[in-house]
């Protein structure tokens, strides 16, 4: 079975079209430590380990963790809780690549990073890593910042630099391209939006069509900042 975890304040257009792209759909609880722009957003609230285990913030909300452990998820708590201030909002919003772990290190969950190794650690000095980033494959990705960009490039991945802005985060001047979308399949990218909105579309779609991923729009209009499409696909364990 295949989830997708998003806002809470995800629209009902977009959560109808993850229905048909075959997802069950898992609305994430705000934060109330969190300001109102970012505190449902899933990149900031938990961090999707692999197909079986999935990191949340120690706040949660109970209901929602149930729900996770009902559906066979290994839930691990952080072990510090979120700020509402920089740099202690970003705990868990960062980069999992097969080989390659990639965030602001000296602000990382400590249980996140005993998760996580003995991959490589990346540090850059973004630390809204995951918001910056969306991964396109495991060797390619799309950033718009450029101590990401640089790190990931000594490191034999095939960076699309995009500029910063044009992106919507209502109650901020602009989102960011992590934030907007998330890979439904290896074939697939989904956008909360339509890359026909966005002012450097067209150089995404060449970037996609080199590495043969298909985009999928949920909705018409710009893109939305909410807080990444997290996927996870996984089947009942056995007893």
């Amino acid at each position: 079975m295949k989830y997708a975890i998003v806002d809470y304040r995800t629209s009902e257009e977009e959560i109808c079209n993850l229905k048909k792209l075959g997802c069950e759909v898992l609305a994430c609880p705000p934060s109330s430590i969190l300001y109102e722009a970012v505190c449902g957003h899933p990149d900031m609230l938990l961090h999707i380990f692999d197909e079986k285990n999935i990191i949340v913030h120690k706040d949660m909300d109970t209901n929602f963790i149930s729900s996770l452990k009902a559906l066979d998820f290994n839930v691990t708590f952080s072990k510090n809780s979120l700020s509402s201030t920089y740099p202690y909002d970003i705990i868990l919003n960062s980069v999992n690549l097969p080989n390659l772990f990639v965030h602001n290190i000296k602000y990382t969950d400590p249980k996140l990073l005993e998760m996580v190794n003995p991959k490589k650690l990346i540090d850059v000095k973004q630390g809204y890593t995951k918001c910056s980033t969306a991964l396109v494959t495991k060797n390619a990705v799309m950033t718009s910042d450029k101590t990401i960009a640089k790190a990931l490039l000594k490191e034999n991945i095939e960076v699309l630099f995009l500029p910063p802005g044009d992106i919507v985060l209502p109650g901020l001047d602009y989102g960011f391209i992590g934030g907007c979308c998330g890979l439904i399949d290896e074939h697939s990218l989904a956008f909360f939006g339509n890359l026909d909105y966005y002012a450097y579309g067209d150089i995404v779609l060449q970037f996609l069509e080199k590495h043969n991923i298909k985009p999928i729009y949920l909705k018409e209009g710009k893109l939305t900042d909410r807080g990444s499409l997290l996927i996870i696909e996984t089947c009942k364990l056995k007893p």
